[in-house]
C-alpha cells in the first residue's frame, strides 16, 4: 500500500533539506567564501534548519497521534546507545 502526501512544490522534504544543509556547512567550513556569500549561505542554512525542525516536529506529532489511537501510549525517554551500557 502506497500513501502519498501532498506537498507544496517549494517545500523540500526532510532528506533534501538535510542534504543541502550538510553541503552548505562543508562549503562554509572550507573558508573560501566572501562575507556576502557566507551570509547568504548562513541565511539559507537557517531556513533549512527550520524546515528540518518543522518536519521532525510534525513526525513526532503523527507518532503521538498514532500511539494514542492504538491505546498504547507508553512513551519513554530516548537514550543513546552509549548511555545504555
Amino acid at each position: 500500500m502506497v500513501i502519498t502526501v501532498a506537498k507544496k512544490q517549494n517545500e523540500l522534504n526532510f532528506e533534501q533539506s538535510l542534504k543541502e544543509l550538510e553541503a552548505l556547512v562543508e562549503k562554509m567550513e572550507a573558508g573560501n567564501l566572501s562575507l556576502e556569500e557566507s551570509l547568504k549561505y548562513f541565511e539559507r542554512g537557517v531556513a533549512l534548519t527550520r524546515n528540518c525542525q518543522k518536519a521532525l516536529s510534525q513526525a513526532e506529532q503523527k507518532v503521538q497521534i498514532l500511539l494514542e489511537k492504538n491505546g498504547k501510549e507508553q512513551l519513554q525517554d530516548f537514550e543513546a546507545e552509549e548511555n545504555r551500557k
